[in-house]
């Protein structure tokens, strides 16, 4: 059994100066987008992240500062990659807590709106931790029976995650051949804002994290407005900021 599209599937796969939403940047990208007919096409720059690469992260994915200076920032290339990811479902390994989030946050930092909405997410490590429980190294081994060489490598890894979903498929009839049914098996996150500063619990928006966690953000910005402006000043993702701003518009149109 082999994965049935009806839309083009990305896989993303970044490195990075490091793992802060709000602060780190992106140093490698790339994109394996398998079409409809499953061709694959890939897309893969270094960027200069405009910031000093950290010695931690320079030992993980190989990239220095020396190799990325003269490289193109990602306000020059960012509206290439979103034309790149135009009417495509997204996946990756650990992409929904991290590679898809920080991509977001890229694009809003340099005013680019990326529309989510009906994007579906595939997170191959979801399929893997409800199965199996392994790294995304192990996964290859396990599913593929290869060694992964070049770990690290942006285009590597991606490749490898689809390699890898297509051999989920190929192991566990359950999830079917299709993005839906794979999402109806995993579950759908219900994502509000990717830092997940905020949840939904039902039906509703609700904080998850300090002094109101648990309590609805409309209820909130009802009762204390300045909390909203001390979030919007705080170090908190641009993602997480506009998603508080949609909840408190939403929130004002009601009450007129």
């Amino acid at each position: 059994m082999s994965l049935k599209l009806t839309r083009p599937l990305a896989f993303i796969d970044l490195e990075t100066t490091g793992i802060n939403l709000s602060t780190d940047r992106i140093v490698e990208i790339a994109i394996v987008k398998i079409t409809v007919e499953g061709e694959k096409q890939v897309k893969r720059k270094l960027l200069n992240p405009e910031m000093p690469i950290p010695k931690t992260s320079s030992d993980i994915h190989g990239i220095t500062d020396e190799m990325v200076k003269d490289a193109p920032t990602f306000k020059q290339v960012g509206n290439e990659i979103k034309q790149f990811l135009e009417h495509c479902d997204l996946g990756g390994y650990n992409s929904n807590r991290f590679d898809i989030p920080l991509l977001m946050e890229e694009m809003l930092r340099i005013g680019l709106e990326f529309d989510m909405k009906g994007r579906r997410l595939v997170d191959v490590q979801k399929i893997f931790h409800l199965m199996e429980q392994r790294t995304l190294s192990a996964a290859y081994k396990f599913y593929c029976n290869k060694n992964l060489e070049g770990a690290h490598g942006a285009e590597v890894d991606a490749t490898a995650t689809w390699e890898v979903l297509e051999a989920q498929v190929q192991r566990y009839p359950q999830l079917g051949d299709t993005v839906e049914s794979i999402i109806k098996c995993i579950g759908d996150d219900q994502i509000v804002d990717f830092a997940r500063r905020f949840v939904m619990e039902n039906g509703v928006e609700t904080f998850n994290f300090g002094k109101y966690k648990g309590k609805p953000v409309a209820d909130v910005l009802k009762s204390e407005p300045q909390y909203y402006d001390w979030m919007m000043k705080g170090d908190f993702p641009l993602h997480t900021k506009q998603k508080l701003t949609e909840i408190l518009k939403r929130t004002l149109l009601k009450k007129g």
